[in-house]
């Protein structure tokens, strides 16, 4: 495994994939990267954990319990996605019309169902997270962990507490807050400025997730990003986001490199 680039962006190759080649940016000359790391924000679903498919599963399900329409979900693609702009994407292709009210019986349906696929399911933690997260709080001047996800709250809170997870996370930005996922991050940051009652500059944070929607958000927030491939990207699809780190799974990068301690 080759050794984090400091500079504007930073790879780690699979090295059981020849055809992925180490890469650096130019560095940008930023003070971002000088800065201690204050905050670190994960991503749920296919970062942190893997459900089994059980959103997905509940999200179908919960569509068809609440307006009586079998396989609404079969055009839509989830990954990096928020769950409030999920809904609305399934109330457009299946001509349900769009409101507060029938956002909040489809989610009371999608809750009741989804606890049942989390208690079926096999699912757990990805390689390396358990480790990260001890490793994160066991730092020195330890950042503040959290979450930067596009569930619901009481979704994430759900399907984290399932495997043990939720109570590792001192608040987070979630659908609730917004359709948009940047602008989750934005909320997500705001929070972290409330949480650690100071002012936030993006290269104090740092955005984990799987998809170039994680690394995206994480931009628009001038955070420092890490891709991880245990999800919905590949290894290369995410090195062409240019985040600052791309690892096939969180066993590839320390709390220490993260952080810059």
């Amino acid at each position: 495994m080759s050794s984090p680039w400091r500079s504007s962006w930073h790879v780690i190759v699979d090295n059981n994939n020849p055809t992925t080649q180490t890469q650096m940016a130019d560095a940008v000359g930023s003070s971002a990267g000088t800065l201690p790391i204050r905050l670190v924000l994960f991503d749920i679903d296919g970062t942190l954990v893997t459900t089994g498919g059980a959103g997905v599963k509940a999200f179908g399900e919960a569509f068809e319990a609440a307006f009586g329409i079998p396989n609404a979900t079969e055009k839509i693609k989830f990954a990096g996605r928020t769950d409030y702009s999920l809904f609305r994407e399934l109330c457009q292709w299946n001509e349900v019309e769009f409101s507060v009210a029938h956002r909040d019986l489809f989610f009371e349906n999608y809750l009741r169902l989804v606890d049942n696929h989390l208690q079926a399911n096999e699912g757990g933690p990805f390689p390396g997270v358990v480790k990260l997260l001890d490793d994160l709080a066991a730092l020195p001047d330890a950042p503040a962990i959290a979450l930067l996800t596009g569930n619901i709250e009481e979704g994430a809170k759900r399907k984290l507490g399932t495997y043990d997870l939720w109570d590792r996370f001192a608040f987070g930005g979630f659908a609730n807050d917004n359709e948009d996922r940047n602008l989750i991050a934005a909320a997500a940051k705001a929070k972290g400025s409330e949480y650690l009652e100071r002012p936030l500059e993006g290269g104090e944070i740092v955005v984990i997730g799987d998809t170039p929607k994680d690394v995206a958000c994480g931009k628009f927030i001038e955070a420092r990003t890490l891709g991880v491939a245990t999800g919905g990207a590949s290894l290369d699809e995410l090195v062409a986001c240019t985040p600052d780190w791309a690892v096939p799974d969180l066993t590839h990068l320390t709390a220490a490199e993260i952080c810059g301690r």
